[in-house]
């Protein structure tokens, strides 16, 4: 069990961990190939966020936003991997955070090309958070430590 746990740890978190070290590898002074789609889809948000609350909000700077996803995706697919709960609780803030931002099916219409690939990858998301819930509700039912029951001593007379 122990090791089937663990691989299947290290292949979940490989999504994550290989995918922040991609864009690290592609992170270059104006943010890089990711800074260029999500712009615009900030700009959205910020946007709605500013009409529904009614304040101003300030401009998002997209190379911090993009930091953040790495070491989201990063430092908790890593912790993860070694059975961490807060690697897991990381990870959760990753897809609840960006998520909703990154895949904004919401935003066209059913009949748009994008929509169908926008709604594929949230649902997928989605699915993900769900197996991180359960990771952690599991990780919190099985007690820490295992008692045996003592077997009594004869009694010698």
């Amino acid at each position: 069990m122990g090791f089937s746990s663990f691989m299947g740890r290290v292949l979940f978190a490989s999504l994550f961990i290989l995918s922040a070290w991609q864009m690290f590898n592609e992170l270059d002074a104006t943010g890089g190939p990711m800074a260029k789609g999500l712009i615009p889809k900030l700009t959205v948000v910020r946007r709605n966020l500013s009409s529904k609350l009614g304040v101003g909000i300030p401009d998002i700077n997209v190379r911090q936003v993009i930091a953040s996803i790495i070491f989201l995706k990063g430092v908790g697919g890593i912790l993860f991997v070694f059975g961490s709960t807060f690697g897991s609780y990381l990870l959760l803030l990753y897809l609840g955070l960006f998520t909703p931002v990154l895949y904004d099916f919401y935003n066209y219409r059913p009949n748009n090309p994008e929509y169908n690939l926008l709604l594929n990858d949230f649902i997928q998301s989605t699915a993900l958070f769900g197996a991180l819930l359960f990771f952690i509700g599991m990780k919190y039912s099985i007690p820490r430590k295992q008692f045996r029951k003592r077997t009594p001593k004869a009694k010698s007379f």
